[in-house]
């Protein structure tokens, strides 16, 4: 006997029971694919904070990294104040530079030799470089004719800012200008690079790296101490 076909009314419910279980289908298999994405995406960025905080923490020792990633828009970046002194054997070779000066003279390392010569990186626009200029003036002054030199470094500034800031403070030793040429940063860019500015670098007689002071100088006895040690050597 042949079998009866189904009804109109009976394919509308089959047809609508099919097309809701793949509605349902879909929601399912949606939410169970958000779910997961959600689930992957959280997971990624735990492991990239991790990451970054590994980072991070491995680099906190460094205080010229620091501020370089918190973006103070200050325009320069400060040491510690950290103060590294060298023994001689590992003062490595004398640094050679010269250049223009501020009042358009020259000066030369090589005429300074046989004195302790004490270099200064700055520039007009920082603010510790204007704290530690009449510190640096006054060891500069107690320690005249006693074999000593003073000289800075301006990194960032014309003749004219330059000179302004020289009368300001009262600076008498000859700063050169190094920002056209980059030339005396480069020779100290070595295993004792001045890093960040004010950096005071100390030479000893040879034209030696002997201390460095990374940052502001706080005290004129901090300096005067460094450079009476290194007149005994030659006592």
């Amino acid at each position: 006997m042949a079998r009866r076909s189904s009804s109109p009314r009976s394919g509308r419910i089959e047809t609508w029971w099919a097309r809701l279980d793949t509605r349902r289908l879909r929601r399912r298999y949606s939410t169970t694919d958000t779910r997961r994405l959600r689930r992957r995406y959280s997971t990624a960025v735990v492991a990239v904070a991790a990451a970054s905080a590994l980072l991070l923490t491995g680099c906190t020792s460094d205080p010229l990294a620091e501020q370089f990633r918190e973006g103070s828009g200050k325009n320069y970046i400060a040491g510690d104040g950290t103060i590294s002194e060298f023994a001689e054997p590992q003062r490595g070779a004398p640094i050679e530079f010269s250049g223009e000066t501020v009042d358009g003279g020259t000066f030369d390392s090589a005429d300074s030799l046989g004195d302790v010569t004490i270099v200064n990186f700055w520039y007009a626009g920082c603010a510790p470089c204007r704290v530690e200029a009449p510190i640096l003036e006054e060891v500069s002054q107690r320690f005249d004719g006693e074999g000593v030199t003073f000289v800075g470094v301006n990194v960032r500034d014309q003749a004219g800012t330059a000179a302004s800031f020289e009368k300001t403070y009262g600076v008498t030793y000859p700063s050169i200008l190094d920002v056209e040429s980059g030339t005396v940063q480069l020779a100290f860019a070595g295993p004792v690079p001045p890093a960040a500015v004010p950096t005071t670098i100390v030479l000893d007689q040879e034209g030696r790296v002997a201390a460095r002071v990374l940052g502001q100088l706080t005290e004129a006895s901090i300096l005067a101490s460094i450079i009476d040690s290194l007149l005994a050597e030659q006592a």
